[in-house]
């Protein structure tokens, strides 16, 4: 198997450092969820919405930037994204009141949208099929890594200088990157192909040419589902620490970044290499493998779930057990989405993925998991016939809430079970068309003289 070239490492470190800032510049809200909520006195479900803020036009927005990262430089689409969101990122430690915090964390999303489509087009045309999921895991490791970074930095931060602080710090690392970005060489559309025609365009609606393929629409329901648990767990987790368990801020935002965050990263360095493995033995083995752990996620953060309060260890080793196999999702689906479209449609692709992933998923996640614990605090309040909210009562809430997350674990189990029974047709599909050779151009009639 050929090594990766020179240009691809450089290029594969700078996406990851890109990625990296992206998980922690998102994660910052997580860390000081509770001095903002009492701050100003905010409900669960209001915490829920900002933290869906950005997520809203990055779905939406995302679309767009995908066409244009098949259309254009991917690096100085990535460049000007970074730029963007770490300028916005700075800009809400100023916000005076829950508006303003919520309009910037928008305007995030923004810039955010810029990242996967022109990332993981860039890593389809620099490293072929056989090692797209391994390169794939290792630009992914950004997600757990900037995760643990910016809940675990984030929550020493805020504890230190108060919550603000916190969003200032990533504006220098984030401006550095975007010119760093804009030295990427861009690689030819295809390049990683076996076929010599494979980056040609392909006609028709692109969007149509992505949703005709029925393991995509699988996939794209997956992502939707699977990305509910991914929001709702680091939303709720510091949270949930310091309510159920009593931990303090600093002690629940380590503990938080360390479960679901650092776990992350064994999870997808075994994820893509296992998954590679058994891409080999069948072209729907990647799928198999992430359904497979999501499916061995659920008992885990059921029974983590479980645990009475003060059984710190006992559930931080579930949790943390159940957060490793649920990253393997990664390693398999997006390496998957590789292999199933042209590369002249790659960007498109992973925008519309994207789209489904954030509009439903990361949208709804926290706000959803955020309701339910308020509608559980109040049946608790009722219960014991209190006439005020307390903490402890908030506590309960939350607890009943997050039993939702195994629930939809297990949907994406059944998901991607159907996706890996339409995969090897729909590769086979591909290869014949990539096969194909291009067209050439009529030549115009000779005039008569």
């Amino acid at each position: 198997m050929k090594a990766p070239t020179i240009r691809a490492k450089y290029t594969l470190a700078i996406l990851f450092a890109i990625n990296l800032l992206n998980f922690y510049d998102r994660h910052i809200p997580s860390a000081i969820v509770e001095p903002l909520r009492k701050d100003w006195g905010l409900s669960d479900a209001q915490i829920g919405w900002l933290m869906t803020a950005f997520t809203l036009l990055y779905a939406v927005i995302g679309v767009p930037f995908g066409r244009l990262s098949d259309r254009f430089q991917r690096s100085n689409l990535l460049g000007m994204g970074v730029a963007v969101w770490s300028l916005l990122t700075a800009a809400s430690g100023l916000a005076w009141n829950y508006g303003v915090l919520f309009a910037a964390r928008l305007g995030v999303g923004i810039g955010e949208a810029t990242c996967a489509p022109a990332s993981s087009s860039l890593i389809g045309d620099l490293f072929p099929s056989k090692q797209r999921a391994r390169a794939l895991s290792l630009f992914m490791l950004g997600l757990p890594l900037g995760g643990f970074l910016g809940i675990f930095l984030s929550g020493r931060i805020a504890a230190a200088y108060g919550w603000r602080s916190a969003f200032y710090v990533a504006a220098i690392p984030g401006l550095l990157l975007a010119l760093l970005a804009l030295t990427i060489s861009e690689p030819p559309r295809g390049a990683a192909e076996a076929s010599p025609t494979a980056g040609r365009p392909h006609d028709g609606s692109p969007y149509w040419r992505v949703f005709r393929v029925p393991t995509m629409r699988w996939l794209i329901l997956s992502g939707a589902l699977f990305n509910f648990n991914m929001y709702a767990i680091p939303t709720f987790l510091p949270a949930f620490l310091s309510r159920y368990h009593h931990l303090h801020l600093k002690e629940a935002s380590a503990v938080a970044a360390v479960v679901f965050s650092a776990m992350g990263i064994p999870g997808l360095l075994l994820g893509g290499w296992v998954a590679d493995y058994f891409g080999k033995v069948t072209p729907g083995g990647r799928l198999l493998v992430s359904c497979l752990s999501v499916f061995f996620q659920a008992p885990l953060v059921y029974f983590a779930l479980n645990r009475p309060p003060g059984e710190l260890v006992a559930f931080a080793f579930l949790m943390g057990a159940g957060c490793l196999l649920g990253y393997t999702y990664y390693s398999g689906v997006y390496a998957t989405i590789q292999d199933l479209i042209p590369p002249s449609l790659r960007g498109t692709a992973m925008a519309l993925y994207f789209c489904f992933m954030y509009l439903i998923g990361g949208s709804f996640g926290p706000v959803i998991t955020g309701g339910l614990s308020d509608h559980f605090a109040r049946v608790a309040m009722a219960a014991t016939g209190a006439t005020t909210m307390t903490e402890p009562l908030r506590a309960v809430g939350l607890h009943r809430g997050m039993y939702i997350i195994p629930i939809c674990a297990l949907a994406v189990t059944f998901v991607l079970f159907m996706a890996s029974r339409t995969a090897a047709a729909d590769i086979h599909e591909l290869h014949l068309w990539m096969a194909q050779p291009a067209e050439k151009p009529a030549l115009a009639p000779e005039s008569s003289s």
